[in-house]
């Protein structure tokens, strides 16, 4: 069964609003409600991009960024700047 696009827009952009609402009102660095707000925004969005191309063959230009992938982006500069550093002492 397929969810109608507008009302998976519709709960993106509550996600969203609660989001904000959780961020503004954060207590601490590690806030639950933040973190919570953040994978609810993930989730909806998800939702309402398989929605959008479902009815219409159609996504969004955005993505939903896996913590996992930012960690091996990081590692591969990491990798590069060390190589660069040590072809730079080889000369």
């Amino acid at each position: 069964m397929s969810i109608d696009p507008r009302v998976a827009l519709q709960s993106l952009t509550s996600a969203l609003e609660e989001h904000l609402a959780a961020v503004s009102a954060r207590r601490s660095d590690g806030d639950p409600a933040v973190e919570a707000a953040f994978f609810a925004v993930a989730d909806a969005f998800e939702v309402y991009d398989d929605a959008l191309y479902e009815a219409y063959g159609e996504v969004t230009p955005l993505e939903v960024i896996d913590g996992d992938e930012e960690d091996e982006d990081d590692e591969d500069v990491d990798d590069e700047e060390d190589l660069e550093i040590l072809q730079n002492s080889e000369n």
